[in-house]
Protein backbone atom coordinates (compact mmCIF):
# COMPACT_ATOMS: atom_id res chain seq x y z
CA UNK A 1 0.00 0.00 0.00
CA UNK A 2 1.30 3.24 -1.17
CA UNK A 3 1.34 6.14 1.71
CA UNK A 4 -1.14 8.98 0.91
CA UNK A 5 1.04 12.40 1.92
CA UNK A 6 -1.99 14.22 4.72
CA UNK A 7 -1.35 17.10 7.17
CA UNK A 8 -0.94 16.28 10.67
CA UNK A 9 -4.83 16.83 11.18
CA UNK A 10 -6.20 14.86 8.46
CA UNK A 11 -3.57 11.64 9.52
CA UNK A 12 -5.20 12.25 13.10
CA UNK A 13 -8.50 12.53 11.99
CA UNK A 14 -8.19 9.05 9.44
CA UNK A 15 -6.50 7.05 12.16
CA UNK A 16 -9.55 7.86 14.78
CA UNK A 17 -12.50 7.32 12.18
CA UNK A 18 -10.68 3.79 11.41
CA UNK A 19 -10.03 3.06 14.78
CA UNK A 20 -13.93 4.37 15.90
CA UNK A 21 -15.04 1.56 13.65
CA UNK A 22 -12.75 -1.04 14.65
CA UNK A 23 -13.99 -0.96 18.33
CA UNK A 24 -17.49 -0.75 16.76
CA UNK A 25 -17.10 -4.27 15.06
CA UNK A 26 -15.15 -5.98 17.93
CA UNK A 27 -14.30 -5.58 21.82
CA UNK A 28 -11.05 -3.17 22.81
CA UNK A 29 -8.93 -5.93 23.71
CA UNK A 30 -9.07 -7.49 19.51
CA UNK A 31 -8.16 -3.89 18.25
CA UNK A 32 -4.90 -3.82 17.50
CA UNK A 33 -2.56 -0.70 16.78
CA UNK A 34 -0.79 -2.40 14.12
CA UNK A 35 -4.06 -2.97 12.40
CA UNK A 36 -5.14 0.61 12.59
CA UNK A 37 -1.50 1.31 11.37
CA UNK A 38 -1.29 -0.86 8.46
CA UNK A 39 -5.33 0.15 7.14
CA UNK A 40 -4.01 4.16 7.41
CA UNK A 41 -0.97 3.20 5.62
CA UNK A 42 1.21 4.53 8.10
CA UNK A 43 3.73 3.17 10.12
CA UNK A 44 3.14 1.95 13.73
CA UNK A 45 5.64 4.68 15.10
CA UNK A 46 3.78 7.13 13.42
CA UNK A 47 0.27 6.05 15.35
CA UNK A 48 2.16 6.31 18.71
CA UNK A 49 3.42 9.40 17.52
CA UNK A 50 -0.52 10.89 17.69
CA UNK A 51 -1.36 8.64 20.33
CA UNK A 52 1.11 7.06 22.82
CA UNK A 53 -1.18 4.37 23.49
CA UNK A 54 -4.05 1.91 22.72
CA UNK A 55 -5.88 3.66 25.69
CA UNK A 56 -5.43 7.16 24.73
CA UNK A 57 -6.02 6.37 21.56
CA UNK A 58 -9.56 5.01 22.61
CA UNK A 59 -10.46 7.61 24.93
CA UNK A 60 -9.41 10.17 21.70
CA UNK A 61 -12.13 8.30 19.75
CA UNK A 62 -14.55 8.92 22.52
CA UNK A 63 -13.60 12.40 23.09
CA UNK A 64 -13.99 13.22 18.85
CA UNK A 65 -17.43 11.05 19.28
CA UNK A 66 -19.15 13.04 22.33
CA UNK A 67 -17.65 16.42 20.85
CA UNK A 68 -19.56 15.42 17.14
CA UNK A 69 -22.44 14.58 19.15
CA UNK A 70 -23.08 17.99 21.11
CA UNK A 71 -21.91 19.61 17.79
CA UNK A 72 -25.11 18.04 15.92
CA UNK A 73 -27.32 18.16 18.80
CA UNK A 74 -26.43 22.27 19.49
CA UNK A 75 -30.30 23.54 20.14
CA UNK A 76 -31.65 26.59 18.15
CA UNK A 77 -32.57 28.60 21.20
CA UNK A 78 -34.99 30.85 19.21
CA UNK A 79 -37.07 28.28 18.70
CA UNK A 80 -39.69 26.84 21.93
CA UNK A 81 -38.58 24.44 24.54
CA UNK A 82 -40.33 21.55 23.10
CA UNK A 83 -39.32 22.46 19.37
CA UNK A 84 -35.48 22.89 20.44
CA UNK A 85 -35.86 19.07 22.16
CA UNK A 86 -37.40 17.39 19.34
CA UNK A 87 -34.81 19.40 17.03
CA UNK A 88 -32.09 18.05 18.59
CA UNK A 89 -33.42 14.89 19.71
CA UNK A 90 -33.93 14.33 15.30
CA UNK A 91 -30.12 15.47 15.02
CA UNK A 92 -29.17 12.72 17.34
CA UNK A 93 -30.97 10.03 15.59
CA UNK A 94 -29.71 11.02 12.66
CA UNK A 95 -26.33 11.04 14.13
CA UNK A 96 -26.76 7.55 15.46
CA UNK A 97 -27.57 6.39 12.22
CA UNK A 98 -24.78 7.96 10.24
CA UNK A 99 -22.35 7.59 12.71
CA UNK A 100 -23.41 4.05 13.57
CA UNK A 101 -19.88 3.16 14.12
CA UNK A 102 -19.01 6.09 16.90
CA UNK A 103 -22.23 5.40 18.87
CA UNK A 104 -21.45 1.49 19.06
CA UNK A 105 -17.40 2.59 20.01
CA UNK A 106 -19.02 5.19 22.30
CA UNK A 107 -21.30 2.37 24.10
CA UNK A 108 -18.36 0.22 24.69
CA UNK A 109 -16.15 2.66 25.92
CA UNK A 110 -19.02 3.45 28.19
CA UNK A 111 -18.26 -0.23 29.72
CA UNK A 112 -14.73 0.10 30.32
CA UNK A 113 -15.07 1.89 33.47
CA UNK A 114 -11.73 3.77 32.24
CA UNK A 115 -12.26 6.99 34.67
CA UNK A 116 -11.59 9.44 31.34
CA UNK A 117 -14.37 7.95 29.27
CA UNK A 118 -16.31 7.70 32.35
CA UNK A 119 -15.81 11.72 32.51
CA UNK A 120 -16.14 12.63 29.05
CA UNK A 121 -19.92 10.84 29.02
CA UNK A 122 -20.71 12.53 31.95
CA UNK A 123 -19.72 15.62 31.06
CA UNK A 124 -21.53 14.79 27.58
CA UNK A 125 -24.94 14.20 29.65
CA UNK A 126 -24.38 17.14 31.72
CA UNK A 127 -24.34 19.78 28.51
CA UNK A 128 -27.36 17.56 27.18
CA UNK A 129 -29.09 18.07 30.86
CA UNK A 130 -28.07 21.52 30.76
CA UNK A 131 -29.28 22.68 27.23
CA UNK A 132 -32.48 21.36 28.52
CA UNK A 133 -32.86 22.83 31.71
CA UNK A 134 -31.88 25.78 30.27
CA UNK A 135 -35.14 26.20 27.84
CA UNK A 136 -37.53 24.76 30.18
CA UNK A 137 -39.40 27.64 32.73
CA UNK A 138 -37.44 28.12 35.90
CA UNK A 139 -39.49 26.38 37.85
CA UNK A 140 -37.86 23.07 36.41
CA UNK A 141 -33.77 24.20 36.50
CA UNK A 142 -34.20 24.16 40.19
CA UNK A 143 -36.03 20.70 41.22
CA UNK A 144 -34.03 17.82 41.62
CA UNK A 145 -36.32 15.46 40.28
CA UNK A 146 -36.51 17.25 37.07
CA UNK A 147 -32.58 17.68 36.44
CA UNK A 148 -32.14 13.53 37.42
CA UNK A 149 -35.06 12.41 35.70
CA UNK A 150 -33.17 14.55 32.52
CA UNK A 151 -30.28 12.34 32.69
CA UNK A 152 -31.95 9.32 32.84
CA UNK A 153 -33.91 10.65 29.66
CA UNK A 154 -30.49 11.13 28.05
CA UNK A 155 -29.64 7.77 28.96
CA UNK A 156 -32.46 6.06 27.79
CA UNK A 157 -32.35 8.34 24.17
CA UNK A 158 -29.36 6.81 23.87
CA UNK A 159 -29.82 3.24 24.14
CA UNK A 160 -32.91 3.62 22.31
CA UNK A 161 -30.33 4.99 19.19
CA UNK A 162 -28.25 1.88 19.66
CA UNK A 163 -31.01 -0.79 20.06
CA UNK A 164 -32.71 0.57 16.87
CA UNK A 165 -29.19 1.04 14.89
CA UNK A 166 -28.41 -2.50 15.93
CA UNK A 167 -32.00 -4.17 15.45
CA UNK A 168 -34.22 -1.81 13.27
CA UNK A 169 -37.41 -3.02 14.70
CA UNK A 170 -38.56 0.54 14.61
CA UNK A 171 -38.36 3.63 12.24
CA UNK A 172 -36.88 6.54 12.26
CA UNK A 173 -40.64 8.09 13.29
CA UNK A 174 -41.23 5.33 15.75
CA UNK A 175 -37.88 6.27 17.78
CA UNK A 176 -38.38 9.68 17.47
CA UNK A 177 -42.00 9.56 18.72
CA UNK A 178 -41.47 6.91 21.71
CA UNK A 179 -38.40 9.34 22.84
CA UNK A 180 -40.28 12.55 22.61
CA UNK A 181 -43.43 10.44 24.34
CA UNK A 182 -40.98 9.81 27.57
CA UNK A 183 -39.70 13.40 27.82
CA UNK A 184 -43.28 14.89 27.86
CA UNK A 185 -44.26 12.04 30.36
CA UNK A 186 -41.37 13.16 32.49
CA UNK A 187 -41.69 16.68 32.54
CA UNK A 188 -45.99 15.80 31.76
CA UNK A 189 -45.86 18.58 29.26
Amino acid sequence: MTRKRMTPAQRRAQLLDIGSKLFAERPYEDVWIEEVADLAGVSRGLMYHYFPSKREFFVEIVRTESERNLDVTAPDTSLPVLEQVAAGLDAYIAYSDEHVHGLRAVNRGSLLGDHQINDILTREFAVQQERILAALPAAFADDEMVRTALLGWIAFVRAVCLDWVERRTLDREQVRELCLRALSSLLEV
